[in-house]
């Protein structure tokens, strides 16, 4: 290698954009020097790639090696539908902070590669001097000088021991499914393009799910005919169940009680449609569809997958935000063990966010904008206690509305996620510990990265290396208990082939 292409791939609104400028602007500069004192020519191609075409046009005619710089939130297809088709090499580069969700974003184009399979490789640093961080230059070297980098594989396990209990329990729910295959309403597709999240029916079917696709609009036009008198008894109910309203408070004085309502009405309009078609699950998009129109999706999310919610039928009902499919089908799965296991059915989704040391290990912070239910900030099914509904961000969301935060309470963990390698269905599992933080370093991580959103901080039982190099995801699920064993017999006998992260 000689010259190298750098691009930064970008989020298609401007905002977030001109946000990052800072940070991006400085770790090219910090790339560029590291790859110059390597002896290479780097070369920038000029601007944010923000739309699908601008990738093509730009990316499309470059046979240098690549390399794309991710500091905050993009899309997925602003990098893959330039480079898919070709095989000069590929790296993803992104400073490890928490500020902005670049290494979100880095996972999240990495898995959207590798479902279509596209050769890439990734390299990270939290080094403010990049050319001093020793193994991120051995690593870049060995990029530069191959095309690729070579991570450790020792935390990555094909099998497992399942107990006969455990295996005994997903035959049952295996059974369940055979004779009726989970049905997901899903409210549109592929949000901010996250295209490793879509499966479709042809991969679906094989799993024992089934989709059925309905266009956003509808909910707008279902909101209409959600009597007020059901709006008005959710609302008491949600105040009466503990939850803690932030409205009109500093940069959030356009939420109000009315924002709340019409967040209230999106659920119960959502609900309708589920009762209509009598699904399952549901997978929302929201995101960019219904920003411009209707309040956030978060707090219906977060009550979807509460069992403490108006109009319950006693359990949560899994909602993967982002339309997700490599999250709603690990979450429906995973209710169910827990159900047959005596175990409380909720599970959480989350973003892989940032991480850091404390007391001697690495510890994630999940934090996800909303789709995590009111059981991880109580541990009590019948009640709201806890849950916290901030503004979201009025930078990325015009239209008020609430989120459904909260601090997890610590405990044991099992965790997964679905993903494909081209069109093979995958699942990553692993157990963890939700880990109590003290309250200075808990406030410091929740506010250098979004202090709105719940917040989870995990030790995932696999070393940050393992999961940044091999994780197929920005997203991940998350249920209180052990069924690991269940989850990883019910995976292999569903139709998954079955990845295990542990030390």
């Amino acid at each position: 290698m000689g010259r190298i292409a750098l691009f930064w791939p970008g989020d298609y609104r401007a905002t977030p954009n001109q946000w990052a400028l800072p940070q991006i602007t400085t770790a090219t500069e910090q790339l560029t020097s590291a790859l110059k004192k390597l002896g290479k020519k780097p070369y920038l191609i000029k601007g944010f790639l923000t739309k699908p075409s601008e990738s093509i046009a730009k990316l499309g005619p470059v046979d240098d090696p690549m390399i794309g710089v991710f500091v905050h939130w993009t899309y997925g297809p602003h990098t893959c539908d330039g480079v898919v088709g070709k095989n000069n090499p590929l790296l993803l580069a992104s400073n490890f902070s928490g500020t902005w969700p670049g290494l979100v974003a880095l996972l999240n184009t990495g898995a959207c590669l590798e479902s279509l399979n596209r050769p890439f490789s990734r390299i990270w640093t939290s080094h403010k001097d990049w050319t001093k961080d020793k193994q991120f230059m051995e690593r870049l070297d060995q990029w530069c000088c191959t095309g690729r980098i070579n991570y450790p594989t020792h935390e990555l396990h094909h099998i497992a021991p399942i107990s006969e209990a455990a295996n005994k329990l997903a035959d049952t729910v295996h059974e369940e499914v055979q004779r009726k295959r989970i049905l997901a309403l899903m409210l549109g597709d592929t949000s901010m393009g996250m295209i490793n999240g879509y499966f479709g029916p042809r991969v679906l079917a094989k799993l024992g799910f089934a989709e059925h696709k309905v266009d956003q609009s509808w909910i707008s036009v279902r909101m209409k005919s959600v009597k007020q008198e059901r709006v008005e008894q959710a609302f008491k109910f949600v105040r009466s169940k503990g939850v803690t309203f932030h409205w009109k408070e500093k940069d959030a004085e356009d939420f109000d009680e009315n924002a709340t309502k019409e967040q209230l009405r999106m659920y119960l309009a959502v609900l309708d449609l589920v009762k209509e078609f009598e699904a399952d699950c549901v997978g929302w998009q929201y995101q960019l569809g219904l920003l411009y129109s209707l309040p956030p999706s978060d707090f219906c999310e977060g009550l979807l997958n509460s069992a403490c919610r108006p109009e319950s039928n006693g359990h949560p009902l899994i909602t993967s935000t982002e339309a997700d499919q490599g999250n709603l089908l690990p979450m429906e799965m995973m209710k169910r063990l827990l159900q047959k296991k005596g175990l409380h059915d909720a599970v959480m989704f989350h973003d892989v966010r940032w991480g850091a040391e404390h007391a001697g290990r690495f510890l994630w912070v999940l934090l996800n904008s909303g789709s995590c239910g009111a059981y991880a900030f109580n541990h009590d099914p019948d009640s709201l206690d806890g849950v916290h509904s901030y503004r979201q961000p009025a930078g990325y969301f015009p239209f008020p509305g609430g989120t459904f935060a909260g601090l997890s309470l610590p405990g044991k963990l099992t965790w997964a996620r679905a993903y494909l390698r081209g069109e093979e269905p995958w699942m990553d599992i692993g157990t963890g510990e939700c880990v109590e933080l003290p309250e200075k370093v808990r406030e410091s991580w929740w506010r250098g990265t979004t202090r709105q959103w719940p917040f989870m901080a995990a030790d995932l039982h696999c070393s940050m290396e393992t999961l940044m190099a091999h994780y197929m995801s920005n997203h991940i699920a998350v249920a209180y208990g052990d069924i690991f064993g269940e989850m990883l017999a019910l995976s292999q006998k569903m139709g998954f082939r079955v990845r295990v992260m542990r030390k």
